[in-house]
C-alpha cells in the first residue's frame, strides 16, 4: 500500500462537498421521519459548513492575491483566480436559496417561486460560466448541473405553489432526461470495458482503468436513479415507505463519490491561498506527517518485478568441474570472462 500515491491525487474540495451532502441527507431523512425534532436550521448545518468554508477560503485567497502581486504572473494563476470568483458567486446564490428554503419551511408565508428565484439567476450565470470554462479548459461540474436544470427548478416551484397539479412523476421529466443521459454514459463505459477485456493489444493498466470507471459510474448512477424513483413514488403516495430506506441509495452514491475524490487530481489552488496541492500543503505545515506519508509497502521485491517485466534469456551452462558435487555454474549475462588455459608442465625426457 503506497500512501503517497493514494493521497497525491486527492481532491479536498469535492470531498468536502460530498461529505456535507451525505451528512445533510442523513439528517433530513431522520427529520422527515420524525426520528429527530430539530429545527430545519439545524438540519441544514452541514450545508452552512460547506458555504462557510467556501466564503472563508475565497476571502483568504483574495487577500493573498491582493497582497502578493508577483503571484499573478505564475502560469494560469489569473485563470484560476477568476474561476474561484465565479464559483463563489454561484455558491452565494445557492446560499441565498437555502436560507429562503429554511425560512419558508419554518414560517410558511411567502411563495415558493420567490424561494426559487436565486436558482433562476444561477442557471444563466452557470451557462456563462460553462462557456468561459470551456474556453479556458476548466472543469465545471456544479455549473453544468445548475445550467441544465433550469426547467426542473421552474416545474418544482410551480408544483409546490399548486399552480400546476401534475403528479411528481411528470414534474421530474427534465430529471429523467438527465438521468437517461447518465445511463448512456454508464453503458458506454461498460461496453468499452468489455472490449478492452477481450482485446489482446491493450495493456493491463488501461483495462483496470476502464473497469474501475465502469464500476464507479454504475455505483453512482444506479443507486441515484433508484433513490429518485422511490422518492417520486413516495411523494405521489404510491408507497408508504419511511424516508430513511428511500435515502439509503443516495447515501451509497455519495459514499462512492467520496471514494472517487482520492483519484481526481485537480481543484483550484487559490482556495485559502495555498497555491499548491492540498497534501503537499499539509506536509509543509505538519512535518511529522512526512514520516507516514513517505512510507510505502511493497509485497514483491523490485528485482523480482524487474525480472518479470524484462525476461532475460537463460545463460549457457558450463560443465561441472567436480563429479561428486551437483554444482552447476552459470555465467552471468554480460559478464562472461574467458576461462584461463589449463596448466601445462613440460616434463624433461
Amino acid at each position: 500500500m503506497n500512501l503517497r500515491g493514494f493521497f497525491q491525487d486527492f481532491n479536498p474540495s469535492k470531498f468536502l462537498i460530498y461529505a456535507c451532502l451525505l451528512l445533510f441527507s442523513v439528517l433530513l431523512s431522520l427529520r422527515l421521519d420524525g426520528i429527530i425534532e430539530w429545527s430545519y436550521w439545524a438540519v441544514f448545518a452541514p450545508i452552512w459548513l460547506w458555504k462557510l468554508m467556501v466564503i472563508v477560503g475565497a476571502s483568504v485567497g483574495t487577500g493573498v492575491w491582493a497582497r502578493n502581486p508577483q503571484y499573478r504572473a505564475e502560469g494560469e494563476t489569473s485563470v484560476e483566480f477568476k474561476a474561484m470568483l465565479i464559483a463563489v458567486g454561484i455558491h452565494l446564490l445557492l446560499l441565498m436559496f437555502e436560507v429562503l428554503v429554511c425560512d419558508r419551511i419554518e414560517r410558511g408565508s411567502h411563495f415558493w417561486l420567490l424561494v426559487f428565484m436565486p436558482l433562476f439567476f444561477v442557471s444563466p450565470v452557470s451557462v456563462a460560466a460553462c462557456v468561459w470554462g470551456f474556453r479556458h479548459d476548466r472543469s465545471l461540474e456544479l455549473e453544468i448541473l445548475c445550467s441544465v436544470n433550469i426547467l426542473q427548478f421552474i416545474f418544482i416551484a410551480l408544483r409546490l405553489d399548486k399552480i400546476i397539479s401534475w403528479p411528481w412523476l411528470v414534474v421530474c421529466v427534465p430529471l429523467w432526461i438527465l438521468m437517461s443521459f447518465l445511463c448512456l454514459v454508464v453503458l458506454y463505459y461498460i461496453v468499452w470495458s468489455v472490449l478492452f477485456l477481450r482485446s489482446m493489444d491493450v495493456i493491463a493498466e488501461q483495462r483496470r482503468t476502464h473497469i474501475t470507471m465502469a464500476i464507479s459510474w454504475m455505483a453512482i448512477v444506479v443507486p441515484l436513479l433508484t433513490f429518485e424513483i422511490l422518492l417520486v413514488h413516495r411523494l405521489d403516495n404510491h408507497n408508504k415507505f419511511p424516508y430513511v430506506p428511500i435515502f439509503i441509495p443516495l447515501w451509497l452514491s455519495l459514499i462512492t463519490l467520496m471514494a472517487t475524490t482520492f483519484g481526481q487530481k485537480g481543484g483550484n489552488h487559490w482556495w485559502f491561498g495555498i497555491r499548491k496541492d492540498f497534501c503537499q500543503f499539509l506536509l509543509e505545515i505538519f512535518p511529522f506527517l512526512r514520516e507516514y506519508g513517505n512510507i510505502s509497502y511493497d509485497l514483491h521485491h523490485e528485482d523480482i518485478e524487474e525480472s518479470e517485466e524484462t525476461p532475460t534469456p537463460e545463460p549457457p551452462k558450463i560443465a561441472p568441474m567436480f563429479r561428486k558435487k551437483t554444482v552447476v555454474i552459470t555465467q552471468s549475462p554480460g559478464k562472461y570472462f574467458v576461462p584461463p588455459p589449463k596448466l601445462c608442465i613440460d616434463v624433461p625426457d
